[in-house]
């Protein structure tokens, strides 16, 4: 979606300045933040593309007033608020009141190991042929949904080149377009497409910066 977290390419925002020898948490509610999104993530009720859609779909003073976490927290919030597990007044006080509603899984403490390594591969079988193939010439089309996309803002609209092929995949725009289970895991095609910097931000750019997209195949057209 155009939300304000689609930064890339952007300016007004700062530079970007790495933290030497950066922890991998800063404070421990957020180890506790990562913890309950994976918990409540494992229990079925929502997808990983309904989750990056809700933190996408906070409003922008409070997206770029948050930090990492904070934005998790947030996304999990209206998650959780939006299919019943959790009440506005309960978040509010911090403590439940009332009967937890029943989930058709749980993560429990022994088994977190063996489903963050089995991972939740996103690839599928699909009968129909790719469109595209290594080298062609292809255009990231200019669209602006209202609802979630993995397609960057500041791609659209510009040509690049097809660098790999990585076989069918879930589609994240159609993923998204059911809320509750059983999602559309119809797959696509997805690519890897190489953009030159003078291309997307013209004869300005740096001559050697060369920018890699995964971009699944509705998010292309073939070039004239």
């Amino acid at each position: 979606m155009n939300s304000v977290h689609d930064m890339g390419g952007m300016q007004g925002f700062g530079p970007v300045q790495p933290e030497a020898d950066e922890p991998l948490f800063h404070a421990q509610w957020e180890a506790r933040a990562l913890a309950m999104t994976v918990a409540m993530g494992a229990c079925g009720q929502w997808n990983i593309d309904l989750s990056r859609s809700a933190r996408e779909s906070l409003p922008p003073a409070v997206y770029l007033s948050s930090s990492y976490y904070e934005i998790w927290l947030r996304g999990l919030e209206q998650l959780m608020l939006g299919r019943g597990l959790v009440s506005a007044d309960e978040l509010r006080s911090g403590h439940s009141m009332q009967t937890p509603a029943p989930l058709a899984r749980v993560l429990h403490t022994d088994t977190v190991d063996a489903v963050l390594a089995a991972g939740s591969p996103a690839t599928r079988p699909s009968v129909n042929p790719a469109r595209y193939a290594i080298g062609d010439r292809v255009l990231a089309r200019n669209m602006h949904p209202a609802g979630h996309t993995r397609l960057p803002r500041y791609v659209r609209g510009h040509i690049g080149t097809v660098q790999s092929v990585h076989g069918t995949h879930i589609f994240p725009d159609r993923h998204v377009s059911h809320p509750v289970p059983p999602f559309d895991q119809t797959p696509e095609w997805l690519y890897t497409v190489v953009f030159d910097g003078a291309e997307l931000w013209g004869p300005d750019a740096d001559p050697t910066l060369q920018v890699s997209v995964d971009a699944w195949e509705p998010y292309l057209e073939a070039t004239p």
